[in-house]
């Protein structure tokens, strides 16, 4: 800082070697990456677009689609730079997350996980398998890291397990993400209108999840006030901003709890009655949970969320010259079947 006498020279070095300027760390221009991936439909690409301050109509996303933007952290200081993917199709590509988390970028990678509230029944298999896919990702990364940069491994492991201070009550009991995550719960407009009692579930076991896994947890719909408190949470992890310290724990409400700001004693224990957990049988907090959780919301099969329409019948990637071209080759796959077919049945077995 400054000192009394300082000249002007004296007092911009000084304001240049606090900001990172010419000489510092922080005049670099800093890149980080974002992974938005979850519910089919869930609201993915909106949220996107809203973070990025773009006022384009959203389309469906195809496959694995990316894109960037910029950001300066102060007047007159270079732009950061947020490489944002989105994985569309729910669960059905989730072999694609392999691409965008290298071992490259790992170290200034995060998730952003979108769960759509209106459809609780798809909630905890969406939740599951996407989470899972990408931690045994990461987890074949940090083990090469290990071998070939273990200071790295070492680092990432270190940052998963200060998600929560180490005075924290629950520090020994949780298993923390391997990189920053943030659930976001979308379509709180359809999902308040739900029972009470339901809505209590979902949250509860939301709110769980989130502090189990040392992530942020925020509710969402169209409305501006709650797309803010995402983009808050969202621009943490991508340019590094301040995040908000608010928190809203009220069932009744749109959730908001930034990581490491929840505890198991404030969530309390599954919504169910003490006799039927006793009559449960898991390994784990996250295994009883979910038992509970799929009780009161039987979940919809792996397969039937792997279920995804065919781009090429999709109207909005119509080109006529290439629709032309692979209807003349249906045709003749279809009569080469036809052939084939009849060349067989047409061919003498010796029997055994």
């Amino acid at each position: 800082m400054p000192k009394a006498g300082d000249s002007l020279w004296d007092a911009a070095r000084a304001e240049a070697e606090r900001s990172g300027g010419p000489g510092g760390d922080g005049g670099a221009v800093r890149e980080r990456a974002v992974l938005c991936l979850g519910s089919k439909r869930g609201g993915k690409t909106t949220i996107i677009l809203r973070c990025l301050e773009r006022e384009e109509i959203p389309k469906p996303t195809l496959a694995l689609e990316y894109t960037f933007g910029r950001r300066a952290r102060r007047h007159n200081a270079p732009k950061d730079i947020a490489h944002f993917w989105e994985l569309g199709g729910g669960t059905s590509l989730q072999e694609l997350i392999r691409i965008p988390i290298t071992s490259n970028n790992i170290r200034s990678f995060a998730v952003v996980l979108v769960l759509d509230l209106s459809k609780p029944n798809e909630l905890w298999t969406t939740m599951e398998n996407l989470l899972q896919a990408i931690r045994d990702h990461v987890n074949k990364i940090l083990a090469k890291l290990e071998k070939t940069n273990p200071e790295v491994a070492t680092e990432i492991k270190q940052r998963m397990r200060n998600s929560l201070q180490k005075d924290h009550p629950d520090y020994e009991l949780v298993d923390p993400f391997p990189i920053p995550l943030v659930i976001i719960g979308s379509k709180y407009d359809i999902f308040h209108e739900f029972d009470s009692e339901m809505r209590k579930t979902v949250s509860k076991t939301l709110r769980f999840i989130s502090h189990y896994y040392g992530a942020s947890l925020v509710f969402t719909n169209k409305s501006e006030a709650l797309q803010r408190k995402a983009r808050d949470l969202i621009n943490h992890l991508a340019f590094g901003y301040e995040r908000s310290k608010s928190v809203s724990v009220d069932h009744s409400k749109p959730l908001f709890i930034p990581a490491g700001m929840d505890s198991l004693s404030q969530i309390g224990p599954p919504p169910t009655s003490d006799s039927d957990i006793g009559k449960m049988r898991a390994n784990t907090p996250l295994e009883l949970w979910k038992k509970v959780f799929e009780k009161t919301f039987p979940p919809k099969s792996f397969y039937d969320l792997q279920a995804t329409k065919d781009p090429g019948q999709d109207s909005q990637y119509a080109e006529h010259e290439v629709d032309v071209m692979r209807a003349q080759k249906n045709q003749e796959l279809e009569q080469y079947k036809r052939n084939a077919s009849k060349s067989w049945k047409e061919m003498d077995f010796d029997p055994d």
